[in-house]
């Protein structure tokens, strides 16, 4: 693991002792592991190159590559240290033949498996770390929808998709949950497969956004749960029968995560599906702070930063069963 120390911060005492709810004395661990740096790790683009040729040409720059996943040849790790920008200053990043990213958020796409010819949807898309990845999954084939309300991040967007060279998006600026309405009212569009990776308190990133612990509080959190809810629902209305959503944040606080999903297993007809990955994933937890979740909810995937050396993460991957939705619990 890389050690390197960070300014340090404390946790707010409700914040230390929420995770010494969740997961223990090994609470220790994580904010341990929260004070260092995320290993450097990229993502081969395949819709410019393949993972073999681009590990050839970084090697002959001094780098040392692992790929730790052998079903993922794209994903690739640094194991020396580069010096400050280089990971971004070398020809093969501005030509887009490799996309910054740490493991956990190549995750959703990894599971929900965007095809070629399929209809997707991002609801959340800035700054395009997913959208690109689904392009490249995709093979410029199908269409995506890559929604994002900021203008500011929009250009990032846009940047990132010429860079890598997606040509199957329409990058649209919407609040999500409006957008999601205009469609439903105004379209037929209805879509294959869904990302909402959603805003929120930025919990499992610490190790990139140390100050996230002054500006932690509960009232932002239950904030952004309301949010996300409302963001969850608008887009599950316009997946297909059959059709696949990821449901994602890099938080873990269970507000934002597996009640999120738990308001939509009672207001939709879903199926959370379980999931497999290359990584020591943890299951959703099922009651918190007296609120008892539905059991599906042991479904849903805790990434930990302290498992794996990477930042933490919560994914859930829902399965849309019929059209008509319940009446909407407020």
């Amino acid at each position: 693991m890389h050690y390197k120390q960070k300014i340090k911060f404390k946790p707010k005492p409700e914040f230390r002792e929420r995770m010494k709810e969740l997961i223990g004395e090994e609470a220790e661990d994580f904010f341990k592991i929260s004070y260092t740096e995320t290993p450097d790790s990229i993502r081969c683009n395949t819709l410019k190159i393949q993972p073999r040729e681009l590990k050839q040409r970084l090697e002959e720059l001094g780098w040392k590559i692992s790929q730790p996943f052998s079903k993922y040849p794209e994903i690739m790790i640094l194991e020396n240290k580069l010096g400050p920008g280089e990971i971004g200053k070398t020809k093969e990043h501005l030509l887009g033949y490799y996309y910054v990213q740490d493991i956990s958020s190549m995750l959703p796409i990894l599971i929900l498996q965007p095809k070629p010819g399929e209809l997707f949807l991002d609801l959340c898309a800035s700054p395009g770390s997913k959208t690109t990845q689904a392009g490249a999954m995709m093979e410029n084939e199908g269409a995506i929808i890559a929604n994002e309300k900021s203008l500011g991040r929009i250009s990032i967007l846009n940047s990132n998709l010429e860079r890598c060279g997606v040509m199957n998006t329409i990058v649209t600026r919407k609040d999500g949950v409006r957008f999601c309405e205009i469609l439903e009212k105004k379209s037929k569009m209805r879509f294959d497969k869904i990302l909402v990776d959603a805003p929120c308190s930025g919990e499992g990133i610490l190790r990139k956004s140390i100050k996230t612990y002054q500006t932690w509080n509960l009232k932002m959190i239950n904030k952004l749960s309301r949010l996300q809810k409302k963001l969850a629902s608008s887009a599950l209305k316009l997946l297909k029968p059959g059709g696949e959503m990821i449901y994602s944040t890099c938080t873990l606080a269970p507000e934002e995560n597996e009640e999120v999903v738990d308001y939509l297993i009672k207001n939709f007809d879903i199926e959370v599906m379980k999931v497999e990955l290359p990584l020591k994933i943890r299951s959703g937890v099922v009651e918190w702070e007296g609120k008892k979740y539905d059991e599906q909810v042991k479904n849903c995937v805790r990434i930990y930063p302290q498992d794996n050396d990477t930042d933490g993460f919560f994914l859930a991957k829902l399965r849309k069963l019929k059209w008509n939705y319940h009446n909407m619990k407020r």
